[in-house]
């Protein structure tokens, strides 16, 4: 049987836009952080992994998680963009550009989920408290401090366009910091950045008014935004809605569906277990290593994975927007795949299965249906401590941890 019969008028193999830039087909490497910026600078090993996917075949791949201020850092291996890493971040580029994908990064600020160590300073977000996954106090950001903050953002987009990116995805989403402001959870500002969604919203207008002016149609401008916050007390589809229309009104060229919150509901955005023992295992100091052994569980409860996750609530945006909109959530077969297209998703993102098969968007091309990804999530365990990396790919793991991933694999049989 040809890719014809099984897939009659297919899209995926079809290019497609996204602002000025045309994608060779509809797939897009996800945002998901590498852990390979040492020194919060690009590396030979980014350059080489996003070149594999490039070379595998996707129609565009993301460089994820990049801060547009040091005060929005919150790993040493997370990527800040400023002008000394442009010459770097041209050679991937060059090279994702060599393979006929499109280049694409990622833009944000991590807001409360920073610590003073990597950030230089106190971690900032909409309102202050204490946030126990980055185990520091975090102060509310004055109202004069956000049009700056704002301007870093349309900096940000500048330097990607400078580094030969064709596209910028601003995140706000996830309980980072425009998140941040747009939650009612983490938002209990009593100025005019607080209080109805409209409020609540001022903020991500500021940054997106910085973005489009900087983009100034040289570039396509995707936005990653939550359908849930993927908790009582957080977004959920109604405001999350009136963002989405809010953001197609403010020039965003595509949106990322997305949910979940990293501080509250981390996996709700990947769901599968959590490989506690994995996490642990790499980890520095010891009392954080232990720590996470003893209170892995509670922190970060599993929430079952299934194909196309997001797949429901992602309908009630198709019908309501008619801009492009990127699928994200549980595709790593191509029949899922092809679900979300049949129902007018212009692209799918993908990231597990394209760390676990680099070439996956090829194979599919050439009759295979999986990309083999178990989702034990041994990737998102130590990308915080060390790079990524799937399991399937990985030599040195201690016999423990191996024993902890067959056990989740039985528990947990994925596709």
């Amino acid at each position: 049987m040809t890719d014809t019969d099984r897939y009659p008028g297919s899209l995926l193999f079809t290019p497609a836009k996204i602002g000025p830039v045309t994608l060779r087909n509809r797939t897009i490497r996800s945002a998901a952080f590498e852990g390979m910026c040492p020194g919060n600078s690009p590396s030979q090993m980014l350059l080489d992994y996003h070149e594999s996917v490039a070379r595998g075949g996707v129609g565009m791949t993301t460089l994820a998680y990049a801060s547009a201020t040091r005060s929005g850092v919150s790993f040493d291996t997370q990527l800040l963009l400023r002008p000394e890493v442009i010459p770097d971040l041209r050679r991937i580029t060059d090279a994702i550009h060599f393979h006929g994908a499109k280049a694409s990064i990622q833009i944000g600020h991590c807001g409360n989920m920073s610590h003073k160590s990597t950030a230089g300073e106190t971690p900032v977000s909409a309102s202050g408290g204490y946030n126990l996954y980055s185990y520091s106090p975090v102060r509310a950001l004055r109202a004069d401090e956000l049009p700056g903050l704002a301007r870093s953002f349309g900096d940000a987009v500048r330097m990607a366009i400078d580094s030969g990116m064709d596209c910028v995805e601003i995140h706000a989403g996830h309980g980072y910091l425009i998140s941040q402001f747009l939650s009612p959870y983490t938002n209990r500002r009593r100025d005019s950045y607080g209080g109805s969604l409209d409020r609540r919203m001022r903020f991500m207008r500021m940054c997106m008014e910085e973005v489009t002016r900087a983009a100034d149609d040289k570039i396509g401008i995707l936005v990653k935004t939550n359908m849930r916050d993927g908790f009582k007390g957080g977004i959920e589809i109604d405001e999350a809605l009136v963002i989405a229309r809010e953001l197609e009104q403010l020039g965003a060229d595509a949106l990322v569906l997305s949910g979940g919150f990293v501080s509250k509901a981390p996996m709700y955005v990947m769901r599968g277990p959590m490989p506690i023992r994995s996490m642990s295992h790499y980890m520095h100091p010891w009392w954080l290593r232990w720590g996470v052994r003893w209170f892995g569980k509670m922190m970060v409860p599993t929430v079952p994975y299934t194909e196309t996750y997001f797949l429901d609530d992602a309908r009630l945006f198709r019908k309501e927007l008619k801009l492009p909109l990127v699928y994200v959530g549980g595709c790593s077969t191509r029949s899922s795949i092809e679900k979300v297209l049949d129902e007018e998703f212009e692209f799918v993102q993908m990231g597990r299965a394209l760390l676990r098969r680099p070439d996956f968007v090829n194979r599919m091309a050439a009759g295979e249906e999986t990309a083999g990804c178990d989702h034990v999530n041994y990737c998102i365990a130590r990308m915080y401590s060390r790079e990524m990396a799937c399991h399937h790919c990985v030599d040195d793991i201690p016999k423990p941890l191996i024993r902890e991933l067959d056990r989740l694999k039985r528990r947990y049989p994925s596709v």
